[in-house]
């Protein structure tokens, strides 16, 4: 008798402790990507109203709450994928709703710890510890956390750095 194939990501242990990101974070992203999409529409809008009149403008709009819609949905949906754990040695990080990431970041590799916020971010109360490490291209997001619990898991992850980095 074979056994059963289970998929990689339901192999993780039960005892990681996996930290959500805060609610806000759905309307923080969903916000950012209503903007983005109503550029692309304004934009969209000026060539197809001078080829095709108002009706142009109609097709822009309509083309802007389908594509609204649609990220409305998506990053509702994606927001919550995103946690993270620290253990003993290293930070994970797991996010993705079609593609997913699993990100596990060795506490002696860890060389920056930023606390971002942009305008949106800060209307709403949050911030993302970003981590950076030696290798080319590595960054690590922890987005959506409560400016206190950023500072703390800042500094957590900053001891933790130096301690593993003195063993060595």
């Amino acid at each position: 008798m074979s056994a059963k194939a289970v998929p990689v990501w339901d192999l993780w242990p039960e005892a990681i402790e996996w930290q959500p990101m805060a609610p806000q974070l759905r309307t923080v992203w969903v916000l950012r990507s209503l903007l983005n999409v109503l550029i692309l529409a304004v934009i969209a809008a000026v060539p197809l109203t001078i080829w095709l009149g108002w009706d142009g403008l109609l097709w822009a709009l309509g083309g802007y709450v389908a594509l609204a819609g649609l990220r409305v949905i998506t990053v509702s949906r994606t927001v919550r994928t995103w946690g993270y754990a620290e253990r003993d040695q290293d930070l994970l990080v797991r996010h993705g709703l079609l593609t997913r990431r699993l990100s596990i970041v060795p506490y002696g590799r860890i060389q920056l710890i930023d606390l971002s916020a942009g305008p949106i971010e800060r209307m709403f109360g949050l911030t993302t510890v970003q981590v950076r490490t030696a290798a080319l291209g590595s960054n690590t997001e922890v987005p959506g956390l409560a400016p206190p619990v950023a500072a703390a898991l800042r500094d957590r992850l900053a001891v933790r750095a130096a301690e593993v980095r003195e063993g060595l």
